[in-house]
């Protein structure tokens, strides 16, 4: 196995920006782990199959194909929220956690990032972030964001949407949002992307 990073953290801390940035940087592959629930959601929203039909979400987990994520496409907010709700199903995450740790295997190292990547997917992780941000702060980014691509929504309700979706992920039975025991704490609060890497390169070296 290669180098492993763990990133995990709520929607809109900037985890995924720096977990794009640290690939790049050290030569790793990286997987948001987020999208492979995304596409899961939107297989079964393509398909008109109730988003409550496990075994039907379970078999669509096993054809994920990792390569063939879009991001463009599975960041549409409907697609989200579906996805929130296919991701409290333990066997859809058995299957696709089984898929993530093959993917962190590779060489030279891989980044992973999502919600229980330092605790479940990859505990023995040679470092492990998570990356937080003040609620109001990430609603303002995801609204930036959103209207950037054309949506109308309000900031007040990306707000209460991002409260919903951390309840969600942090009060779930299976695999809930939280830090791992030996995870570095990254708040990015008050931090642009740049100074976030800086801090979190710091801390790869270190490990490395």
């Amino acid at each position: 196995m290669g180098f492993v990073v763990a990133i995990d953290g709520p929607a809109a801390s900037g985890k995924g920006t720096l977990a794009r940035r640290i690939a790049e940087t050290f030569g790793f592959h990286h997987l948001d782990t987020g999208l492979t629930y995304r596409a899961v959601a939107k297989a079964l929203l393509d398909g008109n199959v109730p988003l409550d039909d496990e075994a039907a979400a379970a078999r669509t987990a096993l054809e994920v194909e990792f390569a063939g994520l879009d991001r463009a496409v599975l960041a549409a907010h409907g697609i989200g929220e579906a996805a929130s709700k296919v991701a409290v199903m333990p066997s859809v995450r058995q299957a696709l956690v089984e898929a993530q740790r093959r993917f962190a295997a590779r060489q030279p190292g891989a980044v992973l990032d999502g919600r229980d990547i330092g605790t479940v997917v990859c505990p023995d992780a040679d470092i492990k972030l998570y990356v937080v941000a003040a609620p109001p702060v990430r609603a303002r980014r995801r609204h930036s964001e959103m209207q950037a691509a054309g949506s109308t929504a309000s900031y007040d309700d990306v707000l209460a949407d991002l409260k919903r979706r951390d309840a969600r992920d942090m009060n779930r039975d299976d695999s809930p949002l939280r830090p791992a025991d030996d995870a570095h704490l990254l708040d990015t609060s008050e931090m642009d992307i740049e100074t976030a890497f800086r801090a979190a390169r710091a801390l790869i070296e270190a490990a490395r």
